[in-house]
């Protein structure tokens, strides 16, 4: 029964309803959303809306929680936590034991052709170095550290930021050479490099001084202006840089100025004196450093905690991200949530982010701010420990919530350890007598700790075990983008002995034309696939591979057999099969697609259902489901549309320009994957590929006209080119044309090109019309066939085949291959259709 009662307001009264505790938490959906049409209103406005109307014990205190916990608000509230405690840095007392090194610019072009500053900063002195670049690489700071080092030494430490030159492979070969440790600042967190960092502001405002006249020579003044701070004493040690670098004050232009009106001769010293008193003082003046620099971070650190509060993070809490937009790089905002993984240091914690170019990053405290979740539509929880699975944001709270009902039903599938599957076993076949045994491969002493680490991992996963066998493969460490390494064997001379499976692969562009149309689209990485994948138990004695602590032989697939894919694709597509309709898989990733939100709902359940009786997992933290858009094999697709990924794409822009055969046969490949989204993609890369013939040499000569080439192809990519997906309850529209080096052909879902070849160049005009005609219909006979289709080209190389086909053969064989279709021929201009 529904009670009342009566609270005073001025001269009359209201009348509230009492909600009774099994039902408070219903009034919850009586705050304003965004989503509702209403403007939210915060705690306290949405606190006074609901006294006016209900009441029940704790109101306050619950709609505060709900109010924490909105998603919205979590991401776009200016208001940041507070900073974490300073953490005093530690005191080098060695010159030059660590160095802090930055790059300043690109600044206004020098007369002599510098554009940017190398700055390096020693952390015991303070002693700075300003040397100006002409392109920021790698190389060339690495020349410029070889001299720096000839000078002063080589340091144990550098501290920089993840600038690319600073985090290339390079790099880190030139650290490893000389034993220096690499030590980098998180990522939008300069200020653990703070003495660099500060160091560049004054830089940059005294060269803006002494270079005011003229900016050309803004290179030439950098001596003065590092002198002229050589010989100031920093503010936290009390001594200049000069000072405590070479234990002596430098003869500067006032100590001149003094000797020219004082008119006293200097003191003459011996070498063993002078030596004496550069020791005396150094030991006198290092005590008081330390005590001053002691003072200042105290003082600092005093100052700093003021506004601080100890914050603290537990692996596997979900966190929003400080990071700056994608227009502007001085504006940020909160993003996640994602999962914290490690706590690294004091103040830094790597962070799980699905979906980023780098899944694992590191992250200052500062940065990074405690999610308050609303509900269970962002996880999926297995009986202890919860599983992130990532969901369209787009989707309805109702749509979210029946999704993560559905794969809560599913802990054993969303799993990031592999399974085990009894539907295939990996045979591999050799001839009878034949073994393979090679030598290990000498492992630098560094990374032994990394092998034995790996193999202790696939001890307790099940992945390998100890053998005896007399087979024996090498292993590698393949260095990842990230600076870890890879584990792998060296399987080549095992897979010229064994027999090679021809089973086919999924074609991409029939692929992506099942999944252009569907408006839901998820998609499941299986748990590192091939091993989930058992071996046949004459197998795993040929897959043995030697370490420093033993030998031992793969239970699963392993990565490196030719065999492999194909076995895991006919896995694949034996599960697979009564689902082909909405679901398919290229090698490890499934992709489900289709119209409706119920059925895609069921379907899922359907596949996740087969992958369970299989006993796969899927990487819930690589998984997404329910994508209005998705990333499927280097594409972007869904809403009828196709595109190519940003990151592809720019890493094609990003491409050098080659210098060898290699280099341009690299550059046409990776081009080459998306030429469909490329109009005459052979005529514009017809200078480049003729690099590539027989005859040509390996370096290759670069011209006006392959550079042209080789920027329009960029330039093409760049122009954001879209695609239909293909209707097939539509007539097809082809466009065809020719020129002098190549045919091209249009349909909405895709480009199409090719070269002439030498003698087809020698065809007349409209000879190369036709066989533009009668190459493109055949090629993209897969979506013509059996349908009527619109051929947009000039009515004359038709006329011409009609005349010809009698007189000649090449044109008769051309005319036979279009009997099979049935189009309307519609000039381009848009007139005079005829039908065929």
């Amino acid at each position: 029964m529904a009670c009342f009662t009566v609270s005073p307001s001025g001269g009359g009264g209201k009348t509230l309803l009492v909600v009774p505790h099994s039902k408070n938490g219903g009034s919850n959906r009586d705050r304003p959303r965004p989503s509702d049409g209403r403007p939210p209103g915060g705690p306290k406005n949405t606190i006074q809306r609901l006294r006016d109307r209900f009441h029940w014990p704790g109101l306050e205190a619950e709609v505060r929680r709900f109010c924490q916990a909105c998603p919205t608000c979590q991401q776009t509230s200016p208001r940041t936590p507070p900073p974490s405690p300073l953490i005093p840095l530690p005191i080098i007392e060695v010159p030059f034991e660590r160095i802090g090194m930055d790059l300043v610019g690109p600044l206004p072009k020098s007369a002599r052709g510098h554009e940017h500053i190398l700055v390096i900063v020693d952390y015991a002195t303070r002693y700075p170095e300003a040397i100006p670049l002409r392109k920021a690489t790698t190389k060339a700071i690495a020349q410029e550290l070889f001299l720096l080092f000839s000078r002063v030494g080589i340091p144990s430490q550098i501290l920089t930021d993840q600038g690319t030159p600073f985090m290339s492979r390079m790099m880190a070969e030139v650290c490893n050479l000389l034993k220096i440790r690499q030590l980098r600042t998180t990522v939008y967190h300069p200020q653990t490099d703070g003495l660099v960092e500060r160091f560049n502001q004054t830089l940059k405002q005294m060269l803006r001084r002494v270079a005011a006249e003229d900016k050309r020579d803004w290179d030439q003044m950098l001596p003065y202006v590092l002198f002229g701070i050589r010989e100031i004493p920093q503010a936290s040690t009390g001594f200049t840089p000069f000072e405590l670098l070479f234990g002596r004050q430098p003869r500067g232009l006032l100590d001149v100025a003094r000797e020219a009106w004082e008119q006293q001769p200097a003191v003459h010293r011996t070498t063993i004196e002078h030596v004496r008193e550069m020791r005396k003082r150094i030991d006198r003046v290092m005590p008081i450093v330390r005590e001053h620099l002691v003072k200042a971070q105290q003082a600092q650190q005093r100052h700093y905690n003021r506004a601080a509060q100890p914050r603290e993070f537990q692996r596997g809490d979900h966190v929003l991200v400080l990071v700056p937009t994608a227009a502007c790089k001085f504006l940020a905002t909160w993003q996640g949530p994602y999962t914290v993984t490690e706590k690294v240091g004091p103040v830094t914690y790597r962070v799980r982010q699905p979906g980023k170019r780098k899944e694992d990053q590191l992250y200052h405290v500062n940065l990074l701010k405690r999610w308050v979740g609303t509900g269970p539509q962002l996880s999926a929880y297995t009986s202890s420990t919860p599983v992130v699975v990532d969901m369209d944001p787009q989707l309805s709270a109702a749509q979210k919530s029946e999704l993560q009902h559905l794969v809560s039903q599913f802990p054993d599938v969303f799993s990031p350890q592999p399974g085990r599957t009894h539907v295939v076993e990996h045979d591999v076949r050799t001839p009878p007598g034949t073994i393979v045994r090679q030598r290990p491969y000498r492992v630098p002493e560094a990374r032994r700790h990394a092998i034995e680490d790996e193999v202790q991992e696939m001890l307790r996963l099940g992945v390998i075990e100890p053998s005896r066998s007399p087979w024996s493969s090498p292993i590698v460490m393949v260095p990842k983008p990230d600076g870890t390494l890879r584990f792998c064997n060296d399987f080549r001379r095992l897979n010229e002995v064994s027999e090679f499976d021809g089973y086919p692969m999924p074609r991409v562009d029939e692929l992506l034309d099942r999944l252009g149309r569907a408006r839901f689209i998820s998609t499941l990485d299986l748990t590192k696939g091939y091993w989930q994948v058992p071996l046949t138990e004459q197998t795993k004695p040929k897959t043995a591979f030697s370490t420093p602590s033993g030998h031992w032989q793969y239970r699963v697939l392993p990565f490196g057999l030719h065999r492999a894919p194909a076995t895991f694709q006919r896995l694949m597509d034996v599960l697979l099969r009564p689902h082909q309709t909405y679901a398919a898989a290229y090698i490890d990733d499934v992709v489900i697609h289709l119209e409706t939100w119920e059925d895609h709902l069921e379907r899922l359940r359907r596949v996740l259902t087969e992958l369970r009786r299989a006993g796969l997992t899927a990487n819930p933290q690589k998984c997404h489901l329910a994508l209005a858009e998705a990333k499927y094999l280097g594409y972007q697709v869904g809403r009828g549309l196709i595109k190519p990924q940003e990151k592809k794409v720019a890493a094609i822009l990003s491409a050098p320009r080659p210098t060898s055969k290699t280099q341009v046969r690299a550059f046409l490949g990776l081009a080459g994957y998306y030429r469909c989204f490329i109009p005459n993609f052979s005529s514009l890369a017809a200078p480049l590929t003729d690099l590539t013939r027989k005859g040509q040499p390996e370096k290759v000569p670069w011209t006006p006209e392959t550079e042209a080439a080789f920027h329009r192809i960029k330039a093409a990519l760049t122009t954001e080119p879209v695609l239909r997906a293909p209707d097939f309850n539509c007539p097809f529209l082809l466009q065809t044309d020719a020129s002098d080096t190549g045919l091209g052909a249009v349909l909405s879902l895709m480009f199409i090109s090719r070269k002439l070849t030498p003698a087809e160049q020698r065809y007349a005009t409209v000879e190369r019309e036709a066989l533009a005609v009668k190459w493109a219909v055949l090629e993209l006979r897969y979506y013509l066939l059996g349908r009527h289709f619109i051929l947009v080209t000039d009515h004359a190389p038709l006329q011409w085949m009609a005349r010809a086909k009698e007189t000649n053969a090449r044109v008769t064989r051309w005319f036979l291959a279009l009997q099979d279709f049935n189009f309307t021929v519609q000039h381009p201009s848009g007139g005079g259709q005829r039908q065929r």
